[in-house]
């Protein structure tokens, strides 16, 4: 069996008009990770997910899910993968007991079998099991929504903007439950516009622009590639302009304040508050960044002007 719990190959998909949303796309999700799947809106990461969940057919490649390919066994398949959507899709007259049972029995798992109670005291929903889903808050029908995703216990769970308009709290339980889940075998597939989330949470991310992978790699390999580092200067007097030659950027913050991006591997923080002590500066107060996802996105995903 395949190490890979999401294997892609040359996927291709051209919308009727001539849109070509992803143009021989490939990448392996390992088995048991948190894979990140970045990109600006467009991209192509909704249209990937759609033709792994069955909903959008695929112009050319191939792609399987847990060693089950979509097309030659599109039942195994799609039992091998749970989908938490952008959109809040269910019943509004519906409670959340009632949507689990007909998903669960849509997937054709007995009722013996049903974690329908477990599934909502997971989710934190359990007091609110036969209240009417439209009475739900925003947040608790995101977590519906991956209870819902789960009552087939499929090994592997794509989360698609899962913290699209939750709060700061709602957004750290479901992130405790998906390390829970993560902790015991599940492999999470996760977008998000949240580049902190995917920094702190993901093994390995795919960035996607233009329907193209522009990177994928270790989390922590890709953020090594950003070379770029800020520090921020505040000196002991009001500046007309910063001086010339700190570093590729310099940005003036207040008329006391410098922040200055500078090559790590070309320049030292020591050599910048040099230059400034020459051009007659005091220093009062320095800090440094390192670059983050946030700096190695843009830096992949810019577009010419």
């Amino acid at each position: 069996m395949s190490d890979s719990a999401i294997a892609i190959r040359d996927l291709e998909k051209t919308y009727a008009g001539g849109k070509r949303a992803l143009d021989r796309v490939s990448l392996d999700v390992p088995r048991g990770s948190i894979f990140g799947l970045l990109g600006p809106n467009g991209a192509g990461k909704s249209t990937l997910i759609n033709i792994l969940a069955g909903l959008v057919r695929k112009s050319g490649g191939s792609a399987s899910i847990w060693g089950f390919d979509i097309d030659e066994h599109p039942r195994n398949a799609k039992a091998s993968i749970g989908i938490v959507p952008q959109e809040i899709l269910f019943d509004a007259f519906f409670t959340p007991f009632e949507t689990l049972e007909l998903q669960a029995g849509l997937y054709g798992v007995p009722r013996a079998k049903r974690r329908t109670m477990d599934l909502l005291r997971a989710v934190r929903l359990d007091d609110k099991a036969h209240a009417y889903s439209r009475t739900l808050s925003g947040g608790m029908k995101r977590r519906l929504l991956v209870a819902k995703a789960l009552v087939h216990t499929p090994p592997v769970l794509v989360l698609d903007e899962p913290t699209a308009g939750v709060d700061i709290e709602l957004r750290a339980q479901l992130w405790e439950y998906v390390r829970e889940l993560h902790a015991g075998g599940t492999t999470v597939v996760l977008t998000t516009h949240y580049l902190e989330e995917a920094e702190a949470l993901c093994d390995r991310i795919a960035i996607v622009d233009g329907g193209r992978i522009v990177a994928n790699d270790l989390t922590s390999t890709l953020l090594a590639t950003a070379q770029d580092k800020i520090i921020v200067v505040t000196v002991d007097r009001d500046l007309d302009a910063a001086p010339a030659g700190l570093g590729s950027r310099t940005e003036v913050k207040n008329p006391r304040t410098l922040a200055i991006t500078y090559d790590k591997r070309e320049t030292q923080a020591g050599d910048i508050l040099a230059r400034l002590s020459e051009a007659g500066l005091g220093i009062v107060d320095v800090s440094t960044r390192e670059a983050d996802l946030e700096d190695v996105f843009l830096k992949l995903t810019a577009r010419a002007a």
